[in-house]
């Protein structure tokens, strides 16, 4: 089913129907406008960050059973990655019972030029940036990786969601670099009494745990050649790395590398250098295009580093977010059985 049709679909919905009788707070909200919008305080304010949502983030809701969460790419355009997700949503049968969240990480400096709200938090955009753990703009206390835990711990609130089974954090492209880099370093998953999986597409860059890469034509990995690469620093490998990743030792970082639960997928056709390539040094030491670092990562991790992860590829997709989480093969990915 086209994405259009899905669109045409949701709109004409009548959202107000019972699942097995359960009590609904509310009926989802499906537009990406002012309706879906939240609001998470940060730091105990008056900082805070915008996110879409389908249902409140505050209001006891015992007919959700799960959670997903998508991080956006380069753009931060939230307000289409939540068009998406509920899309996705809506294809796996999943609208009713999952709480679809997606967060904005605002930002006005540099290139970057989104309108930023009252105290909305401003997330630095280049170099150690939101997508990396990247400390807020005035404010080197809070980082984006404290604006995901404050989301989790909403989630596992049992006052609010008593019937909350699995949350599946997920990102595309530079949210994958995110959500990739947040399962590494995050202080708050054993915590949360919920159990929370991790889906990582598309991404441009890893953080590599030692100063081995793939070396070009041949099935195998050595230390890169060219120390002056920087291409073992954060966010690109575990050296010399700043905001919340330093608040983790790397015997930590290992142990949680290898105990957390994450699937890599990658678009088939992801072999372009488009869309916010990163055709810097320490990424290109990575492998020449996405669907290639996406393999070289995942295979290093498992033959070297015993890592269980789960690596999937989508048919047919290039670097789309839609294509990606809106295709069969993903959607009992992200929204697992609760």
């Amino acid at each position: 089913m086209g994405f259009a049709i899905v669109q045409r679909c949701l709109s004409g919905l009548l959202l107000f129907s019972l699942w097995a009788g359960a009590a609904w707070a509310a009926a989802p909200c499906v537009e990406a406008k002012s309706g879906c919008e939240r609001w998470v305080t940060l730091a105990g304010g008056p900082a805070r960050s915008l996110v879409y949502s389908t249902y409140s983030l505050d209001e006891s809701n015992a007919g959700v059973t799960r959670a997903l969460i998508v991080v956006h790419g380069q753009g931060r355009n939230a307000d289409g990655y939540f068009r998406t997700a509920v899309g996705a949503a809506f294809l796996g049968d999943a609208l009713a019972d999952t709480i679809v969240i997606s967060p904005r990480f605002a930002a006005s400096n540099g290139t970057c030029k989104d309108t930023l709200a009252a105290n909305e938090v401003n997330w630095t955009c280049t170099g150690n940036s939101w997508r990396a753990g990247g400390v807020a703009i005035g404010n080197e206390a809070l980082t984006s990786f404290d604006f995901a835990d404050e989301i989790l711990r909403k989630l596992a609130r049992k006052d609010v969601f008593p019937n909350l089974r699995v949350i599946v954090f997920s990102g595309h492209s530079a949210g994958g670099q995110f959500v990739s880099r947040y399962e590494l370093a995050n202080q708050v998953h054993e915590k949360l009494g919920v159990p929370v999986t991790y889906v990582v597409a598309n991404p441009s860059s890893y953080a590599w745990p030692d100063a081995n890469r793939p070396v070009a034509g041949k099935p195998e990995y050595r230390p890169y050649s060219d120390s002056a690469c920087a291409y073992d620093r954060w966010p690109y490998g575990w050296q010399q790395r700043a905001g919340y990743s330093a608040r983790v030792a790397d015997d930590q970082l290992m142990k949680q590398l290898i105990s957390r639960p994450v699937t890599y997928m990658v678009g088939e056709l992801d072999t372009l250098p488009i869309s916010g390539f990163d055709s810097t040094c320490p990424a290109m030491a990575q492998g020449p295009n996405r669907l290639a670092r996406a393999q070289a990562y995942t295979g290093y991790l498992k033959e070297h580093h015993g890592v269980p992860l789960a690596f999937t590829t989508i048919p047919a997709c290039g670097h789309n977010a839609r294509c990606m989480f809106t295709a069969e093969r993903a959607l009992p990915i992200l929204f697992p059985k609760p």
